[in-house]
């Protein structure tokens, strides 16, 4: 059981995936009936690509409500383990810290194993340790800056702000079509990508300067902006999100087509390198490789009538839910691992390198306090 999830044994690539870690929070099962399912199946050598990459991820999904890491087991089996978290959705990774936006805080989980207890199951045990309460700003994309500044895409103001020690957010910057900040999500402003520890470009899904005026412009409004300069530099996109700079290259998620690729810099022109089989949001990457988030669409007008459709159809498959390893390379799919049963959406992906086994500390458990950590005088 994870959380009252009931987790699924598949056995792919020559090993068993056992959900496991209880943190012993009551699931959203009905007394008496089976609780939700969760499965998991990988690609063959899943396990494998992560043991040489030293490394372990981390999602979210705020469809379900969870963090997730994906890691192995000291015997190589892959390690699965979640804790609640209410609407989690931006995720960034930092200096032994995860970084997590919920549904009205921002939260800092840091690492409380040290040197003498990493070995013994678990090498990173995340720890909250500090929360910004926001209020329910409809928290996208979280990306941490130079001296731990925390930045993140305040979709409900059609802004990018920082958290605050004293209010809910400090406005940092805003779309040149939006004439002032108002509760209204006017451009579904959601993805930031960063450079040199400041934001430097921001995706959203149209141009426009009225509450809620995105949704009529789902199919081919998407625009990506430099933050430095504020020009548009991309246009005619489909629902972007997940802006990531990497190995020189301005990578994003053309989710309303299905296609991962980057931006010519020459012309602003978006280049595909890859289709997957589901709305994508969440991009990280680990070396030559982009790991992608993929959900299956909601039945409504918001997910519906977007070219997706009609690119799934084309090659004859359902949309999908879970992880795909993109080689930059090539273009091909290395590597995947899939989700079904209670989780059917995810929204960002984190890489934690170094550590293979990660656990988390809960909020309603008494393990929280029994996590006790001293600063160095």
């Amino acid at each position: 059981m994870i959380n009252g999830v009931q987790g699924t044994m598949s056995k792919m690539g020559q090993h068993d995936i056992e959900p496991d870690a209880v943190n012993g929070e009551k699931g959203a099962a009905v007394e008496g009936a089976r609780a939700p399912k969760f499965e998991l199946t990988t690609s063959r050598q899943f396990t494998s690509w992560l043991a040489e990459h030293k490394a372990s991820l981390a999602f979210t999904t705020y469809q379900a409500g969870k963090l997730f890491f994906l890691g192995l087991k000291p015997d190589g089996r892959l390690s699965v383990f979640n804790r609640n978290l209410e609407r989690c959705m931006g995720l960034a990774y930092a200096d032994g810290s995860l970084y997590v936006s919920t549904l009205y805080q921002i939260v800092r989980f840091v690492d409380a194993t040290t040197p003498e207890t990493r070995g013994k199951g678990a090498d990173a045990l995340f720890t909250p340790q500090l929360s910004y309460i926001t209020g329910d700003l409809d928290a996208h994309d979280v990306a941490i800056g130079e001296g731990h500044r925390i930045f993140f895409v305040n979709t409900l103001f059609s802004c990018l702000a920082e958290a605050s020690a004293t209010h809910s957010f400090k406005p940092y910057w805003k779309p040149p079509f939006i004439d002032r900040l108002a509760a209204e999500d006017r451009c579904h402003l959601n993805g930031l990508a960063m450079q040199a520890g400041l934001p430097r470009y921001v995706t959203a899904v149209s141009a426009t300067n009225v509450a809620d005026g995105w949704r009529d412009h789902r199919r081919d409004g998407g625009v990506v902006l430099d933050v430095q300069s504020g020009e548009t530099i991309t246009t005619g996109l489909s629902m972007p999100h997940s802006p990531r700079l990497h190995a020189g290259r301005l990578w994003l998620h053309n989710s309303g087509t299905g296609e991962f690729g980057h931006v010519d810099k020459a012309s602003g022109h978006f280049q595909p390198l890859a289709f997957c089989p589901g709305y994508l949001r969440g991009l990280a990457f680990l070396g030559d490789f982009a790991i992608l988030g993929l959900s299956k669409a909601r039945q409504n007008r918001t997910f519906s009538g977007l070219k997706l459709d009609d690119k799934l159809a084309q090659h004859k498959v359902e949309p999908r839910c879970g992880l795909y390893v993109v080689d930059l390379r090539s273009g091909d799919i290395a590597h995947w691992a899939r989700i079904d049963g209670i989780v059917s959406e995810l929204y960002d992906v984190a890489v934690i390198p170094d550590r293979q086994n990660p656990r988390a500390v809960g909020f309603k458990t008494d393990e929280i306090r029994r996590v006790i950590s001293i600063a160095e005088r």
